[in-house]
């Protein structure tokens, strides 16, 4: 009983990494590794007192999205990477702690969570108030592009250029690692929400068909690529014709998705240019030996390697589990304090 109730304590006081991400939040525990891996999105009841309650948070949520009577909100409180609403931010981050507890709050966790690069002051003290507020005792920040390379193994201690794009929901982070820092950085508000957003445009102006950002998204993850295929991949959409008004469905296939997201692509390639022509010729000669590593849901884009790659004429990498990449790297700069001390900081 007794070393039950130790191993109890010890494990509400584990620290916390959160990668705090637009379309997913990703919670780990120090010595356990990633515990939850949920959507981004929280549903808000207002009582008949007017104030609002919580119905719902992550799977649960994401699945009222664009389906919810008026007296339910269903929020996505991250956007573009950022804190877009600060209450609901804050009630999903106490929601997932205390669900690491069964549904009771952790005893004052240190917890460091991944931020993009370059949030103002103003937007990395939301951040850090929202996990204060949350329960937590201190709360480092991490940037993304760091915590991306770190993730996907890169020796970003040694005195080598290394190169990663990190294509997420809300911004993609484009960063030059060496020596445990970051020597050029550049983030972008254009990652996965921007290609669903041009995957509903492009449907709407050349089908007529009204759908929905889940919509978009599923075309994207079924049949969307960034290079021309060989063998076309086709799949049926459902929405409705704004013309006629009307439920209807259209036969679309990844030749459509690929030109609909071929400008926002554009803008990575172009912002990916940009960190390259800045970069010290040491590094760069470090980086075209090296290449570049891929990592974020963008990853997994048929074709996003090649894509880039011919781009910037140099070799591009996807690195191993991409989504999870941040999370852990995030999750290893808490395992180990020297790292942490060298790549993060505290407000």
């Amino acid at each position: 009983m007794l070393g039950t109730f130790k191993n109890m304590f010890g494990f509400l006081s584990k620290d916390l990494a959160i990668d705090l991400g637009t379309a997913n939040t990703l919670v780990l525990v120090k010595g356990k590794g990633i515990v939850i891996n949920e959507p981004s999105v929280v549903a808000i009841k207002v009582n008949k007192f007017g104030r609002e309650e919580i119905l719902a948070v992550g799977k649960e949520a994401k699945e009222m999205v664009g389906k919810t009577p008026g007296s339910i909100k269903a929020i996505r409180p991250m956007k573009d990477g950022v804190i877009a609403d600060f209450n609901t931010t804050e009630m999903m981050i106490e929601y997932f702690i205390k669900k690491i507890n069964g549904g009771k709050k952790l005893s004052s966790p240190r917890i460091v969570i991944c931020v993009p690069y370059g949030l103002t002051q103003v937007e990395r003290k939301a951040v850090r108030e929202s996990a204060l507020n949350a329960g937590a005792r201190s709360v480092y920040l991490i940037e993304e592009p760091m915590a991306a390379a770190i993730g996907a193994g890169l020796p970003v201690r040694e005195p080598n250029g290394n190169l990663v794009v990190d294509i997420g929901g809300g911004t993609t982070e484009i960063g030059v690692t060496s020596l445990g820092g970051l020597v050029i950085s550049k983030s972008i508000r254009v990652a996965g929400d921007k290609l669903d957003a041009a995957i509903v445009d492009y449907v709407k102006k050349k089908f007529n068909l009204l759908i929905g950002d889940k919509v978009a998204e599923g075309l994207k993850i079924d049949i969307g690529t960034a290079i021309k295929l060989d063998e076309p991949l086709k799949t049926t959409v459902k929405g409705r014709d704004q013309v006629e008004g009307i439920l209807s469905s259209v036969e679309i296939n990844s030749e459509n998705i690929r030109e609909a997201i071929l400008p926002p692509l554009n803008q990575i390639a172009e912002a990916l240019k940009s960190v390259l022509e800045q970069t010290p010729p040491d590094l760069a000669g470090d980086i075209v030996e090296n290449g570049i590593v891929l990592t974020g849901g963008g990853a997994l884009i048929r074709g996003i390697d090649k894509f880039l790659s011919d781009a910037v004429k140099l070799p591009v990498y996807i690195a191993d589990e991409p989504l999870l990449a941040v999370a852990k790297g995030t999750g290893e700069a808490l395992d180990q304090i020297d790292l942490l001390q060298e790549t993060a900081y505290e407000d």
